[in-house]
């Protein structure tokens, strides 16, 4: 088998370095516009990841989930911190819980608004992880953890796991929503509705390992 796997490996080389890859004849063609036609947002990059490589996407939600298990998995035979670290000077709190403010006001615009504009899920999921971040090292984390038990934000997690998966399934089966007039907010058809979904998913997500880390390691 080794001759074998030498055979292609020159093979392969030899394809690359001998034989030119075909150039497209696009003339021109705007990739962009074409992307925004066919998608119906004006954020072209929107549109890629939530519907010309949509399976990506679908596999980098699932990745995101299989790692926050993996937190939880690596942090259940441990015994938690007897220590948490955290802001207590009240200028620091008040700076952080302002900035936890505009945080979440971005993250609520990116999600909202992320097929028109520079933005969109995954980006909303980040700034309102760093909203839930900011909030969770000025507070008490039994408290933290009190709210994200009364939420049942674990059990909403897993089910926006599974309503994109399914709608992502949907749209690649070829079934969508009417695009709508472009540049509108109700505009994209499946798009804007993918992205809430990614936003809401990363941000709970991003709760779950803050509290982990803050739990057994005393601080994030």
């Amino acid at each position: 088998m080794k001759f074998v796997y030498l055979f292609l490996g020159i093979a392969l080389s030899l394809k690359i370095l001998l034989i030119p890859n075909p150039m497209l004849e696009i003339g021109d063609i705007s990739i962009v516009e074409t992307v925004v036609a066919d998608t119906g947002v004006t954020n072209a990059v929107s549109g890629i990841i939530f519907r010309n490589r949509l399976y990506d996407t679908i596999g980098e939600v699932v990745v995101f989930t299989i790692a926050i298990l993996g937190v939880q998995y690596l942090f259940g035979d441990e015994t938690p911190s007897n220590k948490v670290y955290r802001f207590t000077d009240e200028p620091s709190i008040v700076l952080a819980r302002l900035a936890a403010i505009i945080a979440a006001l971005v993250g609520i615009e990116l999600a909202i608004r992320g097929h028109l504009s520079p933005g969109g899920g995954f980006a909303a999921g980040v700034a309102g992880g760093t909203a839930i971040g900011l909030i969770v090292i000025t507070s008490s984390i039994q408290l933290m953890e009190k709210t994200y038990k009364d939420y049942n934000a674990s059990k909403w997690e897993k089910i926006i796991v599974i309503v994109f998966i399914m709608l992502a399934g949907i749209t690649l089966m070829g079934i969508e929503l009417p695009q709508g007039n472009l540049g509108s907010l109700l505009s994209g058809g499946m798009i804007p509705i993918l992205n809430i979904l990614v936003a809401a998913k990363v941000a709970l997500g991003s709760w779950a390992v803050i509290l982990l880390f803050i739990r057994y390691r005393g601080l994030l």
